[in-house]
């Protein structure tokens, strides 16, 4: 475990948060890693360990060009010259002022036990009494909506606090996470485990502003963090007026996205009427 994760001296947070994002699944629209992201740069985050990347993942799987380059790193050559190879990455961060740790990874494609022991290992040693994993996945929200948030716990005793923050309760039976794993071994090492979820627009490829913007100001809520949105709700904004300008030009599109705010209101309605 020692030659697997690389740090100097890990904090000690007494009972603090392990907020944690991974770049694949369950990150579309970058709202996993990008939200995590941005917390990093609002809180001051400092990274503090990383877990070597060398034992988890696949770089050269055999089979046609078009499957083997979704594995591959990203390189780029300009003039003859190498200037970058994107390489994955898993670090974690420690935000002073607000009792937490941060980490940004990929999900592995190998060893999750071993992975997942190593964050263990960290929450272990730095005191943390609680794992948060944001994600996300394609639904059919409108992007003129927030994401609709869904939740899954480690334990039935935290969705009564988690149902004041407006979650519902995730219902899905298929393809598996390594999120899901770790939630379902960390009773075993003595710690709590949210998983919060939200439902983007499926329509839509690329990094989504709104819902990371959404998302993050759910967590300073549930989290208590002391943030500034401004940059984050006027980057949102914009976008959000860039994706309706050129939607409103295809009046297919619009119609469909008029049906999608139709449904989310009444779904919306619905929910109220049910609390």
């Amino acid at each position: 475990m020692k030659d697997l994760l690389i740090s100097e001296k890990l904090p000690k947070l007494d009972g603090g948060t392990l907020l944690l994002s991974f770049s694949g699944w369950m990150d579309g629209g970058d709202a996993s890693t990008g939200t995590v992201s941005r917390l990093i740069r609002l809180l001051d985050a400092q990274p503090v360990a990383e877990i070597d990347v060398e034992p988890y993942y696949i770089f050269n799987l055999p089979g046609s060009m078009e499957h083997a380059a979704q594995f591959r790193p990203h390189i780029d050559i300009e003039d003859g010259v190498v200037k970058s190879v994107d390489m994955p990455t898993n670090e974690f961060y420690h935000a002073a002022s607000s009792n937490m740790l941060l980490f940004k990874g990929k999900e592995p494609n190998l060893k999750w036990r071993t992975f997942g022991d190593c964050i263990f290992e960290v929450a272990r040693q730095c005191d943390v009494s609680r794992l948060m994993f944001v994600g996300s996945f394609g639904g059919m929200v409108p992007h003129t909506r927030e994401p609709r948030m869904y939740v899954t716990c480690s334990d039935e005793k935290l969705h009564d606090e988690m149902a004041q923050f407006g979650m519902r309760r995730t219902a899905y039976a298929g393809p598996g996470s390594f999120m899901t794993y770790l939630m379902s071994k960390a009773p075993e090492q003595g710690l709590d485990m949210v998983s919060l979820v939200a439902e983007i627009p499926g329509y839509l490829q690329g990094t989504n502003p709104f819902c990371i913007e959404a998302i993050t100001r759910r967590l300073a809520a549930m989290l208590k963090l002391s943030t500034n949105m401004d940059e984050l709700r006027t980057t949102s904004n914009e976008w959000e007026q860039e994706i309706s300008a050129i939607i409103e030009e295809n009046d297919e599109m619009a119609r469909k996205i008029r049906e999608l705010e139709d449904d989310y209101d009444r779904d919306l309605l619905e929910q109220s009427e049910g609390n």
